[in-house]
């Protein structure tokens, strides 16, 4: 698990790349925020996190919970939905939006760009 990247990951940069050529602007991984989001829009106060689908247990096809050590990922996994709810209520809390962008829907593009100009306007 030492080598799970945190930050720049393939869905965060597909997402990334869209959002710059769209024009939009951003800071990356603000840690004064809850939660880091991924790409946070100061003058706007909206937020997105880029998660990855067996890491935030989206129920997607790209989820599958590891046959071994069943009750550690099981623990692990609702910890994670657990701590990503808490910080969505305090980025609500700070006046922030947020959205989430999950991994397998990064590999949409259309998808990402409807859902970018959706929430940023």
């Amino acid at each position: 698990m030492r080598s799970i990247k945190g930050r720049n990951t393939g869905p965060e940069l597909v997402v990334r790349r869209i959002a710059h050529a769209m024009g939009y602007r951003f800071r990356l991984h603000r840690k004064d925020l809850p939660g880091t989001p991924d790409l946070a829009f100061a003058g706007r106060r909206k937020a997105i996190f880029v998660n990855g689908c067996l890491w935030h247990g989206h129920g997607c096809r790209l989820t599958r919970v590891p046959r071994s050590n069943r009750a550690f990922w099981v623990a692990k996994l609702t910890r994670n939905r657990a701590r990503d709810e808490r910080n969505a209520v305090a980025l609500s809390a700070l006046g922030w939006q947020h959205l989430v962008i999950w991994e397998c829907e990064t590999q949409d593009g259309e998808l990402v760009v409807q859902m970018l100009r959706d929430f940023l306007g």
